[in-house]
């Protein structure tokens, strides 16, 4: 499983691409950590391999790193269906990660992004619970959190669509959807540069359509639809992906059970984090108003950062 770290020649491209000034991003480390013991709501202490990610998907912007982690904080609270009871062993997760795979690739493509592939394994199962997807996709997240150990150029996620039909998506509930994407899009330090989707037809075309409104301008306009795997060649290396696109890095199977087998190691750690959640009696100010985070009508509202 392990994730194959960026060389030295890569780490100063990515070093670039994130704005990361090896002689300040201590003291910009210590300016969080402090900021954290001043704000009552938040958690006073929280793991510096973290945070320092942070720092980096937010381009050392220290007033977006903090607007990024109290939004995490707050969407550990608002969202217990994705965030609390995140065993691995329990049943549900068992179902989900039996019905397809969520690995982040091994390797890194040329200029240091890392690849995550979303695909599923038999279109005649019934739709899973959404939150439980997003539970597991998350967990994932969280780990990443810590072990991209010197940080990657941003995220690149292939979608595979060969079992996805309009039964599925039928069941699917919009304003969970929603509340996944902003999550996704508010609360996690992701430079997300790229999707693919592959194998799509004219009922993934159709849902992609109505999934765009949802995204922020410049994750619509990285979209990318690819009816041939060769197309997704000139995208990412063949090295990078595996065997099931046509690639030599290895099979998505072996990848996927080795994430879940990580992911029952952490057993411990996520059991710990239960507590490590925004407590909104206590934030200055008014507390968050989630009906204004999820609205459906695409309203969010900006958290005001001390």
């Amino acid at each position: 499983m392990t994730l194959v770290q960026p060389s030295p020649e890569l780490q100063i491209h990515i070093r670039e691409a994130l704005n990361e000034n090896v002689s300040t991003r201590e003291s910009d480390l210590q300016h969080i950590k402090e900021w954290l013991l001043k704000q009552p709501h938040l958690p006073d202490t929280w793991d510096e391999e973290r945070l320092m990610t942070f720092l980096r998907g937010c381009k050392f912007s220290l007033e977006k790193t903090k607007r990024k982690l109290d939004m995490y904080f707050t969407m550990r609270t608002a969202c217990p269906e994705f965030f609390f009871n995140r065993d691995i062993t329990s049943p549900e997760l068992q179902k989900i990660a039996k019905l397809g795979t969520v690995p982040p690739l091994p390797g890194l493509t040329p200029d240091g992004k890392r690849v995550v592939v979303l695909r599923g394994k038999d279109k005649d199962v019934d739709t899973p619970p959404l939150e439980d997807i997003a539970k597991l996709v998350l967990m994932i997240g969280d780990v990443r959190l810590a072990a991209e150990e010197v940080g990657v150029a941003g995220d690149v996620y292939i979608l595979d669509a060969s079992v996805a039909t309009a039964t599925h998506f039928s069941k699917v509930s919009p304003s969970m959807a929603k509340k996944f994407l902003v999550c996704v899009q508010e609360a996690y330090p992701v430079k997300l540069k790229e999707v693919h989707v592959v194998n799509v037809s004219p009922l993934i075309e159709t849902i992609v359509q109505w999934v765009k409104p949802f995204l922020k301008e410049k994750i619509r306009n990285r979209i990318h639809l690819h009816s041939n795997y060769e197309s997704l060649h000139k995208a990412i290396p063949k090295e990078i992906l595996p065997e099931e696109y046509g690639g030599t890095a290895g099979t998505l199977q072996e990848f996927h059970d080795a994430w879940m087998k990580k992911l029952e190691e952490y057993g411990p750690w996520f059991k710990s984090q239960d507590d490590i959640k925004a407590d909104e009696s206590k934030r200055p100010g008014k507390p968050t108003n989630y009906d204004d985070l999820f609205g459906l009508d695409g309203s969010f509202r900006q958290l005001t950062i001390d």
